[in-house]
């Protein structure tokens, strides 16, 4: 095989892995993101019923948050079976996991129709559904990056990330059509169980695509250590336990560096629906399709991104982003609050794209960067599933703070900003492209070339 042919079959296998990592992406955001945007806009007055509508919101969005609570339990459990079994079948039982349950949700009576039983089945479903996307971040992301050329890996790790905002495109799509289509009544009747009911075709492209992917070569190579290298006399049977005794400063710093992430994103995607229909009175129909043009845009700037990534560094990206999550938390309300079209689209579009969508387009790859590849779906699982519980309890939190604040956002504002300024120092700590040696003597970190050099 010539130098050419390699180069060939080595770019198609890279598009396969990136497209199944993709597509089950797609499917399990959809899935995450109809339940939030079901949480804003009905869940309350179909699941909680209360005399006060602010109430039955705040029982919708801890529906809402439990999901985020059960993340971390499916972080560590699909993380343990990634780092020993392969990302690709752990990735498999994800999709399903999530598929199954959404579509489970879209069949649920109500409480008008089973009384208590109502919310809890909704919240057990919900609990299941977060469970299994708890694997899916590491597992497709990890996908991509450890099938990709170093020199690389920015942009490639980006293309999953854009799922996000593919999936959220499409949750939004869905439910804006279901509310131009549909009346009022039919809408909570029975039109909402459309976007749910989707998620099963979603399942099956999704399977399909997944199956016939390679395992990453990163795993394959490091499930047979040389005798010589650093991890060779290392137990990798609990992939957990070597993470928090070898890398516990790298993984705190992970999860301090992507709480703006998680909570920006929450409160752009659901909070902000509730505050424009709820405090400023507006058509639901305008945040929707200001949400739906925001995360448009997000699937064009997570891969340019990575590209500047891979020049710039993703330390670098990360920083601006979280920069910008604090410079713009209270201009953000501002831009809301005039009710004028044009600027409250502006105020999606930037608030989501220059924000959290810039930060999850580079974080995979970053984090990839400071885990060693025999615990890395283990260490971004948790890093990341841990610090979602935050973005879990944003739009409640929100609420609370608006609610405190006789319906002005500027409690919520000044929240936001701190946390920036938090994730802005953690990843100022971070020192990209360490990995961590497993020998027992020395458990810290070494420069990537260090170890390369061995």
């Amino acid at each position: 095989m010539t130098m050419n042919d390699k180069t060939t079959s080595q770019n198609k296998e890279i598009r396969k892995v990136v497209s199944g990592s993709f597509a089950g992406a797609l499917l399990e955001w959809y899935d995450f993101f109809i339940y939030g945007m079901a949480s804003g806009l009905l869940f309350g007055q179909l699941f909680f019923p209360d005399a006060d509508p602010m109430i039955g919101m705040l029982g919708a969005f801890a529906s809402f948050a439990v999901g985020f609570w059960a993340r971390p339990i499916g972080g560590i459990v699909f993380g343990h079976f990634g780092d020993r079994l392969g990302r690709k079948a752990t990735l498999l039982w994800t999709i399903l996991i999530v598929g199954i349950s959404t579509v489970l949700i879209g069949c649920l009576p109500t409480y008008a129709q089973v009384g208590i039983w109502a919310p809890i089945l909704l919240t057990v479903l919900r609990l299941i559904q977060g469970f299994g996307l708890g694997g899916e971040y590491a597992g497709a992301a990890l996908m991509a990056i450890e099938s990709a050329p170093k020199n690389r890996r920015g942009f490639i790790g980006s293309l999953p990330q854009a799922a996000a905002s593919a999936g959220l495109v499409l949750a939004t799509a869905v439910f804006a059509l279901c509310n131009a289509t549909l009346s009022n009544e039919q809408f909570i009747t029975w039109g909402w169980r459309i976007p749910f009911l989707l998620s099963a075709l979603l399942l099956l492209v999704g399977m399909y695509i997944r199956f016939n992917v390679k395992e990453t070569s990163d795993f394959v190579h490091a499930a047979q250590p040389a005798p010589t290298t650093p991890c060779a006399n290392v137990s990798h049977r609990f992939p957990l336990i070597t993470l928090l005794r070898t890398q516990k400063r790298n993984l705190l710093l992970a999860m301090g560096a992507r709480l703006i992430e998680t909570v920006m994103f929450n409160i752009v995607y659901a909070f902000a629906i509730v505050y424009m229909t709820q405090s400023l009175n507006m058509d639901r129909q305008l945040p929707l399709m200001a949400l739906l043009c925001a995360a448009a845009v997000g699937i064009i700037t997570c891969p340019i991104a990575g590209w500047l990534s891979d020049r710039y560094g993703q330390k670098s990206i990360y920083l601006f982003g979280s920069a910008f999550c604090v410079l713009f938390a209270i201009p953000f309300y501002l831009l809301l609050g005039t009710q004028n079209t044009t600027l409250v689209f502006i105020a999606m579009i930037l608030g989501y794209n220059l924000g959290p969508t810039l930060i999850f387009a580079v974080q995979a790859t970053m984090f990839s960067q400071i885990f060693d590849v025999r615990v890395r779906y283990t260490g971004l699982s948790v890093a990341y599933q841990v610090s979602a519980i935050a973005g879990g309890m944003t739009p409640v939190t929100a609420i609370l703070l608006l609610m405190a604040n006789d319906g002005q956002p500027w409690y919520v504002a000044i929240a936001t900003a701190i946390i920036g300024i938090i994730s802005f120092a953690c990843v100022r700590l971070i020192h990209q492209g360490e990995l961590v040696t497993y020998k027992t003597t020395a458990p810290r970190s070494l420069p990537l070339h260090a170890l390369q050099a061995k």
